[in-house]
C-alpha cells in the first residue's frame, strides 16, 4: 500500500523560501531546521522568486483583480461556505498532532472527511496511532547519529556498511528510513550540476583558433561547489580571459540562476566583452542569463559538451581558490563552518588574488595591473609576448 504524499503548509513554504533567499544558512542546515528535504528548499525558493517577479508586472495585477473579483462574486453566496470559513478562522498552520486536535466528531455542519480537506488532513492521518519505534531501531539511531557525526559524509551505503561491521543484520532500506527520520543526509557535492535544460538554448564554442590579446576581448564564469562543515554552498565568479582578473563573484546556498545573473551584472557594471564563454550549466543557458548578454551586445560561447578544457582558465581559478597543491591558498585551509565564513573568507581572498598575487604567466604582475595596463612588477617580458593565447581544438594552455 503506498503511503500518503507528505504535505505542506504555505506558512512553512514562505519560511523556508525566505530562509534560502537570505543565504545565511545552507540547504542543508535550512532542510534539517524545518524537516523538508534539501530539494524543496531549492524548489521553494525558485516558486518564490518567480512569484515576486509576476507580483510586479501588469499582468499579474489584472489577473490579481480578476481573482479578487471572482472571490468577491463567491462570498456573496455564503451559505455553508460561510459557516466553513468561520470554522477555519481559528485553524492556523500547525502539526498534524494539532490538527487532529481540530476535529470535532459530530459537527452540526462538517463532515470528519470535510473538516479533514479544510485543514489538510487525510482521514486515515486523523485515525492513525503512532506505534513508535522499537528498542532496537532506537539503538540503531544511537549509533547512525554517532557515526554520522564522526562522519557527515556517510550516506545510506556506507552506514549500512558500518552497522554491519559493528554485528547489525540491516539493510540499506532500514537505514534509508532511520536516517530520514532524523533528518540526516550525506554532505557531498550533488551531480549533474552543469546540465542543461532541455528548453534553454545552447550556443557554438566560438574561442577555438581565437588569439586572445587585449582585455574585455572574452569573459568567462563557471560554478563551483565550496564546502561547509554542515554543507555546501555555490561560488561563480566571471573573469576576465586575458588577464585573470575576477570581475564580479556571488555566494548561494542553492543552485538557480539568480545569484549568476546578479554578478553578470554587477561584471557589466565595469566593462563589456566582445565574448562571453561558459559551459552549457542550466544557469548560463537560461533565459534571465543569456538575455542580459543578448542586451548588452555580447557573443555567447559555450563550451562543448563535456570538454572542461574549454573553458580552462576559470578552472585554473578553482584551483587556485579551493586548493593549489602542495599548497592550499583559501578554502581548503580555512575549512568554512558557517555561509558568513565562506563570505568573509572568498571576500578577504579575491581582492588579494587580482591585486596581490602575482603570476607567473603574467611575468608575476597581477590581474589587477595587467587589465588596468599598469606597470611590471617584475620580469623583462613583454605583454604580447606573455599572455597571448591561441586555441585550437584540444591544445589548450
Amino acid at each position: 500500500m503506498s503511503s500518503k504524499r507528505k504535505t505542506y503548509s504555505a506558512e512553512l513554504k514562505a519560511k523556508v523560501a525566505l530562509e534560502a533567499l537570505r543565504g545565511e544558512l545552507t540547504t542543508n542546515q535550512i532542510a534539517t531546521r524545518y524537516e523538508v528535504h534539501p530539494s524543496q528548499v531549492t524548489q521553494w525558493k525558485k516558486q518564490a522568486l518567480e512569484h515576486l517577479k509576476d507580483s510586479f508586472s501588469s499582468r499579474r495585477a489584472k489577473a490579481q483583480k480578476q481573482d479578487e473579483a471572482l472571490q468577491d462574486e463567491l462570498y456573496g453566496q455564503i451559505g455553508r461556505l460561510k459557516v466553513e470559513l468561520d470554522w477555519l478562522k481559528k485553524n492556523l498552520d500547525c502539526s498534524v498532532d494539532q490538527k487532529r486536535q481540530m476535529i470535532v466528531p459530530g459537527h452540526a455542519h462538517l463532515s470528519i472527511e470535510r473538516q479533514c480537506e479544510l485543514v489538510g488532513l487525510s482521514r486515515s492521518s486523523n485515525y492513525y496511532v503512532a506505534k513508535g519505534e522499537n528498542s532496537y531501531n532506537l539503538e540503531l539511531m544511537r549509533l547512525i547519529d554517532e557515526q554520522y557525526t564522526r562522519r557527515p559524509f556517510f550516506g545510506i551505503r556506507r552506514m549500512t556498511d558500518h552497522l554491519r561491521r559493528q554485528g547489525h543484520e540491516v539493510n540499506h532500506k532500514r537505514v534509508q528510513r532511520l536516517m530520514r527520520l532524523m533528518g540526516l543526509e550525506a554532505i557531498y557535492p550533488k551531480p549533474k550540476m552543469s546540465q542543461a535544460h532541455l528548453e534553454h538554448r545552447t550556443y557554438p564554442y566560438l574561442l577555438r583558433g581565437l588569439v586572445i590579446d587585449r582585455p574585455d576581448q572574452v569573459w568567462c564564469s563557471d560554478v563551483t561547489y565550496i564546502r561547509l562543515v554542515e554543507g555546501f554552498l555555490y561560488l561563480v565568479a566571471i573573469m576576465d580571459w586575458y588577464n585573470r582578473f575576477v570581475l564580479a563573484w556571488r555566494l548561494s546556498n542553492t543552485l538557480d540562476a539568480g545569484f549568476c545573473v546578479e554578478a553578470l551584472e554587477e561584471a557589466l557594471s565595469q566593462g563589456r566583452p566582445e565574448i562571453f564563454n561558459t559551459d552549457q550549466g542550466v544557469q548560463f543557458t537560461s533565459t534571465g542569463f543569456t538575455s542580459v548578454l543578448e542586451e548588452a551586445q555580447v557573443q555567447i560561447s559555450m563550451d562543448g559538451r563535456g570538454r572542461c578544457f574549454d573553458n580552462i582558465m576559470v578552472e585554473r581559478l578553482w584551483r587556485s581558490v579551493k586548493r593549489d597543491e602542495p599548497r592550499y591558498e583559501e578554502v581548503y585551509l580555512k575549512d568554512y563552518q558557517q555561509v558568513g565564513d565562506a563570505r568573509r573568507g572568498l571576500g578577504d581572498y579575491f581582492p588579494f588574488y587580482n591585486r596581490e598575487r602575482g603570476h607567473q604567466s603574467l611575468d608575476y604582475r597581477t590581474p589587477y595591473e595587467v587589465y588596468h595596463g599598469l606597470a611590471w612588477g617584475a620580469g623583462d617580458g613583454t605583454a604580447d609576448d606573455l599572455n597571448t593565447l591561441t586555441l585550437t581544438g584540444s591544445t589548450l594552455p
